[in-house]
Protein backbone atom coordinates (compact mmCIF):
# COMPACT_ATOMS: atom_id res chain seq x y z
CA UNK A 1 0.00 0.00 0.00
CA UNK A 2 1.88 3.71 -0.99
CA UNK A 3 2.23 5.86 1.64
CA UNK A 4 -0.02 8.79 1.88
CA UNK A 5 0.94 12.31 1.56
CA UNK A 6 -0.01 12.55 5.53
CA UNK A 7 2.34 9.45 5.95
CA UNK A 8 5.48 11.12 3.83
CA UNK A 9 4.64 14.54 5.78
CA UNK A 10 4.68 12.81 9.43
CA UNK A 11 8.22 10.97 8.33
CA UNK A 12 9.80 14.15 7.22
CA UNK A 13 8.52 15.71 10.38
CA UNK A 14 10.07 13.24 12.98
CA UNK A 15 13.47 12.92 10.56
CA UNK A 16 13.39 16.93 10.54
CA UNK A 17 13.21 17.09 14.61
CA UNK A 18 15.81 14.09 14.70
CA UNK A 19 18.74 15.30 12.31
CA UNK A 20 17.96 19.08 13.06
CA UNK A 21 17.63 20.62 9.64
CA UNK A 22 15.15 20.97 6.88
CA UNK A 23 14.12 17.93 4.71
CA UNK A 24 12.21 18.05 1.29
CA UNK A 25 9.71 15.25 -0.15
CA UNK A 26 10.26 15.47 -3.79
CA UNK A 27 8.66 13.03 -6.75
CA UNK A 28 11.63 11.15 -8.15
CA UNK A 29 8.76 9.55 -10.92
CA UNK A 30 5.42 9.71 -10.81
CA UNK A 31 4.76 6.89 -8.30
CA UNK A 32 7.63 7.26 -5.99
CA UNK A 33 8.79 10.17 -4.04
CA UNK A 34 12.14 11.08 -1.91
CA UNK A 35 13.38 12.91 0.86
CA UNK A 36 16.42 15.04 0.35
CA UNK A 37 18.03 17.48 2.67
CA UNK A 38 17.21 20.95 1.92
CA UNK A 39 20.55 21.86 1.66
CA UNK A 40 22.17 18.83 0.67
CA UNK A 41 22.99 17.15 -2.18
CA UNK A 42 20.02 17.19 -4.06
CA UNK A 43 18.02 15.17 -7.09
CA UNK A 44 19.12 16.68 -10.44
CA UNK A 45 18.58 16.22 -14.11
CA UNK A 46 22.23 13.81 -14.33
CA UNK A 47 20.40 11.41 -12.31
CA UNK A 48 17.09 11.56 -14.61
CA UNK A 49 19.27 11.27 -17.84
CA UNK A 50 21.04 8.78 -16.63
CA UNK A 51 18.38 6.51 -15.11
CA UNK A 52 16.21 7.02 -18.39
CA UNK A 53 19.79 6.04 -20.80
CA UNK A 54 20.34 3.16 -18.85
CA UNK A 55 16.68 1.57 -19.62
CA UNK A 56 16.53 3.43 -23.23
CA UNK A 57 20.25 2.12 -24.37
CA UNK A 58 19.55 -1.26 -22.85
CA UNK A 59 16.68 -1.80 -24.55
CA UNK A 60 17.93 -0.08 -27.96
CA UNK A 61 21.61 -1.20 -28.40
CA UNK A 62 22.08 -4.48 -29.84
CA UNK A 63 24.04 -7.50 -27.74
CA UNK A 64 27.59 -8.85 -28.88
CA UNK A 65 26.06 -11.09 -31.49
CA UNK A 66 23.38 -8.44 -32.61
CA UNK A 67 20.35 -9.63 -31.02
CA UNK A 68 18.47 -8.05 -29.09
CA UNK A 69 19.46 -8.09 -25.33
CA UNK A 70 16.55 -9.60 -22.75
CA UNK A 71 15.12 -6.98 -20.08
CA UNK A 72 17.69 -6.99 -17.25
CA UNK A 73 16.41 -8.80 -14.28
CA UNK A 74 18.81 -7.14 -12.29
CA UNK A 75 21.19 -3.67 -11.66
CA UNK A 76 24.08 -2.49 -9.93
CA UNK A 77 24.05 1.17 -9.23
CA UNK A 78 27.78 2.41 -7.75
CA UNK A 79 28.06 5.33 -5.66
CA UNK A 80 23.92 5.48 -5.32
CA UNK A 81 23.67 8.19 -2.89
CA UNK A 82 20.29 8.66 -1.62
CA UNK A 83 19.11 6.37 -4.29
CA UNK A 84 18.02 8.22 -7.09
CA UNK A 85 19.49 6.42 -10.34
CA UNK A 86 18.87 3.30 -8.92
CA UNK A 87 15.42 3.56 -8.20
CA UNK A 88 14.56 5.49 -11.77
CA UNK A 89 16.65 2.18 -12.58
CA UNK A 90 14.10 0.12 -10.78
CA UNK A 91 11.28 1.78 -11.70
CA UNK A 92 11.51 0.44 -15.50
CA UNK A 93 12.23 -2.59 -14.96
CA UNK A 94 9.57 -5.12 -13.90
CA UNK A 95 7.81 -6.12 -11.09
CA UNK A 96 10.25 -9.24 -10.14
CA UNK A 97 13.66 -7.09 -10.84
CA UNK A 98 15.50 -6.10 -8.35
CA UNK A 99 18.66 -3.74 -7.59
CA UNK A 100 21.86 -4.01 -6.06
CA UNK A 101 23.62 -0.43 -4.62
CA UNK A 102 26.46 0.30 -3.40
CA UNK A 103 26.88 4.15 -1.23
CA UNK A 104 30.06 4.74 1.51
CA UNK A 105 28.68 8.40 2.74
CA UNK A 106 27.11 8.10 6.03
CA UNK A 107 24.07 10.45 5.15
CA UNK A 108 23.16 9.41 1.77
CA UNK A 109 23.11 6.04 2.87
CA UNK A 110 20.91 6.68 5.92
CA UNK A 111 18.36 8.78 3.17
CA UNK A 112 18.67 5.81 0.87
CA UNK A 113 17.24 3.55 3.06
CA UNK A 114 14.36 6.11 4.24
CA UNK A 115 13.07 6.43 0.32
CA UNK A 116 13.49 2.44 -0.15
CA UNK A 117 11.04 1.81 2.89
CA UNK A 118 8.62 4.84 2.14
CA UNK A 119 8.20 3.56 -1.31
CA UNK A 120 7.88 0.08 0.21
CA UNK A 121 10.62 -1.34 -2.35
CA UNK A 122 12.84 -2.33 0.47
CA UNK A 123 12.56 -5.80 -0.11
CA UNK A 124 13.51 -5.50 -3.92
CA UNK A 125 17.06 -3.75 -3.04
CA UNK A 126 20.22 -4.91 -1.47
CA UNK A 127 21.71 -1.87 -0.19
CA UNK A 128 25.38 -2.51 0.85
CA UNK A 129 27.08 0.26 3.35
CA UNK A 130 30.46 1.30 1.53
CA UNK A 131 33.27 2.28 -0.15
CA UNK A 132 32.40 0.51 -4.06
CA UNK A 133 36.71 0.29 -5.14
CA UNK A 134 36.45 -2.59 -1.87
CA UNK A 135 32.62 -4.55 -3.57
CA UNK A 136 34.35 -7.71 -3.59
CA UNK A 137 31.23 -10.31 -4.47
CA UNK A 138 30.61 -13.04 -7.56
CA UNK A 139 27.06 -11.33 -8.77
CA UNK A 140 27.67 -10.18 -12.34
CA UNK A 141 24.81 -7.76 -13.55
CA UNK A 142 23.23 -6.92 -17.21
CA UNK A 143 23.08 -3.33 -16.37
CA UNK A 144 25.35 -1.52 -14.36
CA UNK A 145 24.72 2.20 -13.55
CA UNK A 146 26.96 5.35 -11.90
CA UNK A 147 26.71 9.17 -11.47
CA UNK A 148 30.48 9.60 -10.49
CA UNK A 149 31.57 12.60 -8.77
CA UNK A 150 33.05 15.18 -11.32
CA UNK A 151 35.84 17.14 -9.49
CA UNK A 152 39.18 16.59 -8.72
CA UNK A 153 40.25 17.74 -5.23
CA UNK A 154 42.30 20.77 -6.80
CA UNK A 155 39.60 21.37 -9.20
CA UNK A 156 38.20 23.93 -6.63
CA UNK A 157 36.56 24.85 -2.97
CA UNK A 158 35.19 21.39 -1.63
CA UNK A 159 32.18 21.98 -0.01
CA UNK A 160 32.12 22.16 4.05
CA UNK A 161 28.64 19.78 3.50
CA UNK A 162 30.01 15.85 3.57
CA UNK A 163 27.76 15.24 1.56
CA UNK A 164 28.07 17.76 -0.89
CA UNK A 165 31.87 17.16 -1.16
CA UNK A 166 31.38 13.41 -2.07
CA UNK A 167 28.67 13.81 -4.11
CA UNK A 168 31.11 16.69 -6.00
CA UNK A 169 34.41 15.95 -5.38
CA UNK A 170 36.79 13.05 -5.63
CA UNK A 171 37.61 12.14 -1.92
CA UNK A 172 36.55 8.17 -2.14
CA UNK A 173 37.61 7.37 -6.15
CA UNK A 174 37.42 8.79 -9.53
CA UNK A 175 35.92 7.87 -12.75
CA UNK A 176 38.01 4.63 -13.03
CA UNK A 177 36.93 3.19 -9.82
CA UNK A 178 33.54 3.49 -10.91
CA UNK A 179 34.49 1.91 -14.42
CA UNK A 180 36.47 -0.81 -12.82
CA UNK A 181 33.92 -1.96 -10.45
CA UNK A 182 31.19 -1.50 -12.99
CA UNK A 183 33.64 -3.98 -15.37
CA UNK A 184 34.24 -6.26 -12.59
CA UNK A 185 30.62 -6.83 -12.27
CA UNK A 186 29.26 -6.68 -15.61
CA UNK A 187 27.54 -9.72 -17.53
CA UNK A 188 29.46 -10.65 -20.46
CA UNK A 189 27.13 -8.89 -22.51
CA UNK A 190 25.92 -6.51 -19.93
CA UNK A 191 26.05 -2.50 -19.98
CA UNK A 192 27.55 0.05 -17.96
CA UNK A 193 25.78 3.98 -18.18
CA UNK A 194 27.33 6.90 -16.43
CA UNK A 195 27.00 10.48 -17.00
CA UNK A 196 30.36 12.48 -16.93
CA UNK A 197 30.89 16.51 -17.33
CA UNK A 198 31.24 17.32 -20.91
CA UNK A 199 34.49 19.47 -20.23
CA UNK A 200 36.08 16.22 -19.14
CA UNK A 201 34.43 13.67 -22.00
CA UNK A 202 38.30 12.48 -22.98
CA UNK A 203 38.68 11.66 -19.35
CA UNK A 204 35.80 9.26 -18.76
CA UNK A 205 36.25 7.76 -22.24
CA UNK A 206 40.60 7.06 -21.32
CA UNK A 207 38.52 5.86 -18.38
CA UNK A 208 36.18 3.10 -19.54
CA UNK A 209 38.81 2.36 -22.31
CA UNK A 210 41.53 1.57 -19.55
CA UNK A 211 39.22 -1.02 -18.17
CA UNK A 212 38.74 -2.92 -20.99
CA UNK A 213 35.53 -1.10 -21.94
CA UNK A 214 33.94 -0.07 -25.26
CA UNK A 215 31.99 3.38 -25.81
CA UNK A 216 29.22 2.22 -27.47
CA UNK A 217 27.55 5.05 -27.52
CA UNK A 218 27.60 8.76 -26.23
CA UNK A 219 25.35 11.86 -26.00
CA UNK A 220 26.20 15.21 -25.06
CA UNK A 221 23.43 16.99 -22.80
CA UNK A 222 22.54 20.57 -24.13
CA UNK A 223 20.71 22.14 -20.95
CA UNK A 224 19.04 24.73 -23.65
CA UNK A 225 19.28 25.13 -27.28
CA UNK A 226 21.76 27.48 -28.58
CA UNK A 227 23.97 26.41 -25.03
CA UNK A 228 27.49 24.45 -24.82
CA UNK A 229 26.75 20.59 -23.52
CA UNK A 230 26.39 20.43 -19.71
CA UNK A 231 27.37 16.97 -19.31
CA UNK A 232 27.26 13.56 -21.17
CA UNK A 233 26.19 10.20 -21.25
CA UNK A 234 28.15 6.81 -21.83
CA UNK A 235 26.86 3.24 -22.71
CA UNK A 236 29.73 0.90 -22.38
CA UNK A 237 30.52 -2.88 -23.43
CA UNK A 238 32.77 -5.03 -21.90
CA UNK A 239 33.83 -6.55 -25.21
CA UNK A 240 35.34 -4.70 -28.56
CA UNK A 241 32.41 -2.83 -30.40
CA UNK A 242 32.23 0.19 -32.78
CA UNK A 243 31.90 2.99 -31.00
CA UNK A 244 29.17 5.69 -31.91
CA UNK A 245 28.45 9.72 -30.82
CA UNK A 246 24.05 10.00 -30.57
CA UNK A 247 22.62 13.12 -31.39
CA UNK A 248 22.93 15.65 -28.35
CA UNK A 249 20.18 15.33 -26.10
CA UNK A 250 18.32 19.00 -25.76
CA UNK A 251 16.52 19.42 -22.41
CA UNK A 252 15.03 22.77 -23.35
CA UNK A 253 14.21 24.42 -26.39
CA UNK A 254 15.41 28.35 -27.27
CA UNK A 255 11.86 29.50 -25.28
CA UNK A 256 12.84 27.57 -21.97
CA UNK A 257 9.98 24.94 -22.41
CA UNK A 258 11.21 21.17 -22.19
CA UNK A 259 11.86 19.84 -25.79
CA UNK A 260 9.46 16.99 -27.17
CA UNK A 261 12.32 14.30 -26.08
CA UNK A 262 12.44 15.18 -22.19
CA UNK A 263 8.76 15.45 -22.35
CA UNK A 264 9.33 11.54 -23.36
CA UNK A 265 11.52 10.97 -20.58
CA UNK A 266 9.27 12.77 -18.05
CA UNK A 267 6.60 10.23 -19.67
CA UNK A 268 8.52 7.12 -19.47
CA UNK A 269 8.90 7.62 -15.64
CA UNK A 270 5.04 8.54 -15.37
CA UNK A 271 4.90 12.30 -15.31
CA UNK A 272 1.95 13.50 -17.66
CA UNK A 273 2.34 15.84 -20.39
CA UNK A 274 2.55 19.37 -19.20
Amino acid sequence: MPWTTEAWEARRAALEAELGEPLTVDGLTAAWSIFQRKRGHRHSTDDLLTGWYALEAHGRLPSRDGAPRPPPRSALDLGTGIGTVGMLVLSGLGPEARLTCIEAQDVSFRFLGENLRANEIRDRVDALHGDLRDLCFDARFPLVTGSPPYFDVKAGVVPADPQKAHARFELRGDVGDYARAARRHLEPDGLFVFCFPFAQKARALAAARAEGLSVAESRDVVPREGLSPLFSLFACVPYASSEAEGPPFVVRDASGVHTAEMRAVRARFGWPAP
